[in-house]
Parts: C-alpha cells; structure tokens; sequence
C-alpha cells in the first residue's frame, strides 16, 4: 500500500515547493527582510571574529575556544544553509524553492542542529573539567581529546535519518508549505496519510539527539554547582560561575526553542508560532552566542584588543 502511495506521489515530489512565509502579511514582509538581513550580517561577523581571535591569540589556545570557534563554524553554517533563501522569500515576489533546495535545506537545518545539541553537551563537559579537576584540567582535556570530540559532535548529531523520510511523504500533489523555510513539522502537516509512524520516530530520535545531550549537560552542571558551593571564597565562586555563565546562557536560547519545536506532536504544531520561533533560533540565537562570550569574557576582550592594537600600529 505505502510503495503505491509513493509511486502515485512521485510526479509530484519533484515540482516546486510555495514558501507561503508570511506573505499574508506583507507589511510585515520589508520589515522583517531588514531584521533578518541584520542579524545575518551581525552573526556572520561576530563568529568569524571568534574565530580569528581563537586562532590568532595564543592565550585562546585552549579546549574551551577550541569548542567555541567549532561553535562559531557550525552557527555561520546553520544560518548560511537557510538565511538566504529567508531572505529571498521575504524580499521578493518569487515564493517557490525547488525540490533539491528544499532537500539541501531541511538536511542543512536538522543535522547542523543536531550537532549543536551534540557540541553543546562537549562543552559542558569541558567546563566541568575546568571547574570539578582545576588541577587535572589540561591532562583530561588534551587536544586529541578535543579534537576527538569535537569530531563525535559533527558524526552523533550528524542524523541523515528524518529529512528524507519526511520528504517522502506522500503530499497528493499539495505544494504550498505554510513556512518560509522547509521546516520538518511544517512538511509533515502537509502529508495526506497518517504520519503518526513518522512523528513517533521524530520523537525517539529528538530523545537521543535533543534529551541525551541536555541530561548530560544537567548532570556536569550537577556536579558543577557542587563544586562551586564548596569554594569558600566569594571571589572564587564568582569566577567558577562566570566561567559557565556564557555557555548556560547559550544552552538556555538554545534548548528553549528546539524542545517546543520538535518535541510537539504536529497536530497541535502552530504555524505562526512556528514561524516566529524559527526566526529566533536561526537569527537570533546565532548572532547573540558571540556577544555573549565576547561582553562577558576578559579574555576575548582582551584578545580583541590586542589584534585591533596589532593592526592599528602595522597601519601607522
């Protein structure tokens, strides 16, 4: 039954796709172009500056802006494999995306995430070192390791199970997708059979990829806040917490948005919630991860100021 299903959908599953977006509301559309363009420009500048920073500064040789500048990378690729066609559907009267870019697309935004999700818990890992074994930091968290795990990050979160599965799903030749990006909860509303088997395995899978990497941040940070407890010094605990602080604050904007997108059954999936959610962690959240380790760290700052310091005297 399923394979006739597919084959009467094929002549359809290759045909443009209609980003609605929020062309029914047009006065929304120039606005938003501005924004996003904004945010795109703004975290494309601020991870490259994390990374050449991390590279160029020696005292930023370490595990910790070694995961950072993977950070950085990963955020510039997320947004760059979706902000684009963002752009092109807000900007201009052309709404459609062709099968294969809608494809690329949907791979682009779930595996990228994925990794994130995967990255976020090696970092917390990494501060839990830091904190919890001071003295065995450097011995733990030698670059092979970093470099080891970094590398699991990119391969775990790496999922290439759900994009084509939601691809294939039968659409009985609908087209217009009520996004303005190939969103996988907005494609599988879109489906004329009962997807129930498919939202089942999202769920498994987002356990794994989502939850698994969350329980092990819970458990670092766990065993972080112990450690930091029995400092006695108030200045010491200050500095335990402001060495976790900006990655907290990154898994928070981070996890926020992904658990109410794809740990929701579709059916009670909203559209413009989808919508605006999807806006914030793909402009928002990518463009603010720079600034929060940049205001709220001494060595970025100082980093910064050494390569501007740099060039200022070659230009003189």
């Amino acid at each position: 039954m399923w394979s006739q299903v597919m084959e009467k959908d094929n002549t359809s599953s290759f045909e443009r796709f209609i980003l609605v977006g929020f062309s029914d509301r047009p006065h929304l559309e120039l606005i938003l172009f501005v924004v996003v363009l904004t945010f795109y420009l703004l975290t494309l500048l601020g991870n490259m500056t994390i990374i050449l920073l991390s590279v160029l500064d020696s005292r930023l040789h370490t595990p910790m802006y070694f995961f950072l500048a993977n950070l950085s990378f990963l955020d510039m690729c997320f947004t760059t494999g979706s902000i684009p066609q963002m752009l092109c559907n807000l900007g201009g009267p052309d709404k459609t995306i062709s099968y294969l870019r809608c494809a690329i697309q949907l791979y682009f935004v779930l595996a990228l995430g994925g990794v994130e999700c995967v990255l976020l818990a090696v970092m917390a890992y990494d501060r839990y070192a830091a904190v919890c074994k001071p003295l065995h930091y450097t011995v733990i968290m030698h670059p092979r390791l970093c470099g080891q795990l970094a590398s699991v990050a990119f391969l775990f979160g790496n999922s290439l199970i759900m994009a084509p599965q939601t691809l294939m799903l039968p659409r009985c030749g609908h087209r217009r997708v009520d996004h303005f990006l190939c969103e996988m909860p907005a494609l599988i509303v879109m489906a004329c059979v009962d997807t129930m088997t498919l939202e089942a395995l999202a769920f498994t899978l987002a356990i794994f990829i989502i939850l698994a990497p969350l329980i092990l941040i819970l458990i670092s940070y766990g065993y972080i806040v112990q450690a930091v407890l029995r400092i006695k010094s108030a200045a010491g605990r200050k500095k335990a917490f402001n060495t976790c602080s900006s990655h907290l604050i990154i898994v928070s904007l981070f996890y926020g948005t992904i658990i109410y997108m794809y740990l929701q059954p579709a059916n009670t999936y909203s559209q413009d919630q989808g919508k605006f959610l999807t806006l914030f962690y793909t402009i928002v959240t990518p463009s603010v991860n720079p600034l929060i380790y940049t205001l709220r760290n001494k060595d970025v700052k100082e980093a910064m100021k050494k390569v501007l310091g740099k060039e200022g005297a070659e230009v003189q």
